[in-house]
């Protein structure tokens, strides 16, 4: 669970300051799946990193899993973080020189939960890459680093997980490879808080966030009647400007086999 309120963040640049959070209040109950949409400089990066103890708000109180990070010390972030929060990046973020078994070890290190393989393993199959344990991320492909990352994520068994633009650097068909394993992962009861600027991405989540200038400007239930609403809405959008430029429209990019479904 994680609760917010009156949440701000600000920075300053010289003589200015820039609000990247602006008195935002959010609630996100256990096992839910949101997605935090916006263009860039809109908050979204900002919010994850809070509700991931990567960094702290200006003002206002941030509760995650009923643990009051404020006033917490580095330590009790640390732990909170390594123990209960899984993350996943754009750009992976993977150790080059070392293997993926490796890779995934890390918050194993640092927990020092165990000191078995057992658990890493354990982690990479559930992504499909226990066979390349043993391969290092130059000898892998993007969607394959991609599921080395949510490996790493996982395998404390963290009760959060916070993806910040996952498939931005993956091709159609690689991200929803990547889709479909966040999607099994909150249907075994994770709760999952997606950060994109892409709308076909968005709209996979139960629960949709728009941010603009720091601010919450929409937030929307998602079923599969909304979610066709919007990916209509968007993709006439896309003609139209596509149509001014003289240029050919974009085909949409399908959606998950579960999501479809739903």
């Amino acid at each position: 669970m994680i609760r917010a309120s009156q949440l701000s963040k600000h920075y300053h640049m010289g003589e200015s300051v820039v609000r990247a959070l602006d008195c935002v209040d959010l609630h996100i109950p256990h096992g839910q799946f949101v997605s935090i949409i916006g263009s860039s400089g809109s908050g979204k990066s900002t919010m994850m990193h809070i509700m991931g103890c990567l960094d702290r708000p200006t003002s206002g109180t941030v509760e995650i899993h009923g643990q009051t990070i404020n006033s917490m010390s580095e330590k009790r972030m640390a732990l909170l973080r390594n123990n209960e929060i899984g993350f996943v990046f754009q750009t992976f973020n993977l150790i080059s020189r070392t293997s993926a078994l490796d890779n995934v070890l890390v918050p194993l290190m640092y927990t020092r939960r165990s000191f078995s393989s057992k658990p890493a393993i354990e982690a990479l199959d559930r992504v499909g890459l226990s066979k390349r344990a043993k391969h290092k991320p130059s000898e892998m492909s993007g969607g394959e680093c991609q599921r080395v990352a949510i490996a790493r994520a996982i395998v404390n068994k963290p009760k959060l997980l916070l993806a910040d633009e996952p498939t931005g650097n993956l091709d159609t068909h690689t991200g929803t490879q990547i889709m479909n394993i966040v999607h099994e992962l909150h249907e075994d009861g994770m709760t999952v808080v997606l950060v994109t600027h892409e709308m076909d991405i968005a709209v996979q989540a139960e629960r949709m966030i728009e941010m603009k200038d720091g601010k919450i400007v929409a937030d929307t239930a998602v079923d599969a009647a909304r979610r066709a609403e919007i990916l209509k809405l968007n993709q006439d959008a896309h003609q139209s400007l596509f149509r001014k430029k003289s240029l050919h429209p974009p085909s949409s990019k399908p959606l998950p086999p579960q999501m479809e479904a739903r």
